[in-house]
């Protein structure tokens, strides 16, 4: 590999204001170029890691609007204008790590930019109806934009060097709207690969989510309402009190938790519920290398994550009879750890590191 010591580097992530599957992308990419400054619309301090907080962080005038800390999503009409401000004259490399406006980003004339793609600007494009339903302020006032905002993200993908996926469905995206091809590198999901648990499975299950329509919690909370079986919801969001308010008896919810903890019962649980539609989804691949199952959708990235019938069981509609039946099957399936093991070997940070220096050095013609 060859030496890319001297290189000034600007990495560049929508916003910082949690710990989630992006910004674990993020510390890897980081990792690669520890002297990099990093540009972001908005930063909550403390909301990320040591790892991130300690780099030098540039913010958008986005950062310095009121509300920002719970309400930034309701600045989204300003993104496009924010990213582009940013100034990256003096920069031999750009790296974005984008799911909304990062990859829009100007670049010098001859610098390279290579970008992760997360998603493509969910907002607009696949999930538009999920986040801005048609009632309400968002459902009047967003519509205005909507259209120039899809225009501005097809604008700006020739600024774009190097195109990365993070599955081969968000690959698929970025053909459809962006007509461009892209790698595919899976997200780096585990630092290490310790050995999966032996223990026996207790008689509960888990969630391990954002609360927030997309993820459909609601449908796993009328199928474990129905059923009966224990259910512990880990997360926060916007949703908590709606889905708090419709849970059933058997339902706990435990809010935000330290990752020892759910790791913890990740190792204890019968399996993990992952209802929702998602691009890749970490939070599978964490649990699958504690040895715990996935019943979750069987569409998009859970396709690339889970082995059917080997690390977890799909249902394929999003009804709750669907999820029922997929409980059903999964609590008559024996699993084996050499199963896990094999599969959860695919997703560590060093062959996420080690794929996307290639793609850097490509851009930089090495």
């Amino acid at each position: 590999m060859p030496e890319l010591t001297g290189l000034r580097v600007a990495v560049i992530h929508d916003w910082l204001t949690g710990m989630r599957g992006g910004e674990k992308v993020l510390e890897a990419i980081l990792d690669l170029y520890p002297a990099a400054d990093l540009f972001t619309l908005i930063h909550n301090p403390g909301s990320v890691s040591a790892q991130i907080e300690d780099r030098r962080i540039f913010t958008s005038f986005v950062d310095s609007l009121p509300f920002k800390k719970k309400f930034y999503r309701h600045y989204l009409p300003l993104f496009p204008t924010a990213i582009e401000r940013f100034d990256l004259k003096g920069y031999d490399l750009v790296l974005s790590s984008s799911h909304c406006v990062a990859r829009g980003i100007i670049p010098g004339p001859t610098t390279p930019h290579v970008c992760f793609v997360h998603s493509p600007m969910r907002y607009v494009w696949d999930m538009y109806t999920e986040y801005f339903p048609s009632t309400g302020l968002k459902g009047f006032a967003i519509p205005f934009f909507a259209n120039y905002l899809r225009m501005w993200d097809v604008s700006v993908t020739p600024r774009v060097d190097r195109y990365v996926a993070n599955s081969r469905f968000v690959a698929q995206r970025i053909k459809r709207y962006y007509g461009r091809e892209a790698t595919v590198i899976h997200p780096p999901c585990l630092t290490t690969l310790s050995p999966i648990p032996t223990s026996s499975r207790e008689d509960f299950y888990v969630i391990v989510s954002a609360l927030v329509p997309y993820k459909r919690i609601d449908l796993a909370l009328s199928a474990f309402k129905e059923n009966g079986k224990q259910l512990i919801v880990c997360g926060s969001g916007p949703e908590e009190k709606k889905l708090r308010r419709m849970a059933g008896k058997h339902t706990t919810f435990r809010g935000s938790l330290p990752w020892n903890e759910i790791e913890d019962l990740l190792r204890r649980s019968r399996g993990l519920i992952f209802p929702g539609l998602e691009d890749f989804g970490i939070v599978p691949v964490e649990a699958q290398a504690q040895g715990c199952p996935v019943i979750g959708l069987g569409k998009g990235g859970l396709l690339e994550t889970v082995v059917e019938g080997k690390t977890g069981t799909f249902f394929r509609e999003q009804t709750v009879p669907a999820v029922q039946e997929a409980i059903r099957k999964h609590e008559a399936t024996s699993y084996r750890e050499k199963d896990f093991q094999n599969q959860v070997r695919r997703f560590t940070v060093d062959r996420f590191k080690q794929a996307f220096q290639k793609e850097i050095e490509q851009a930089l013609n090495l």
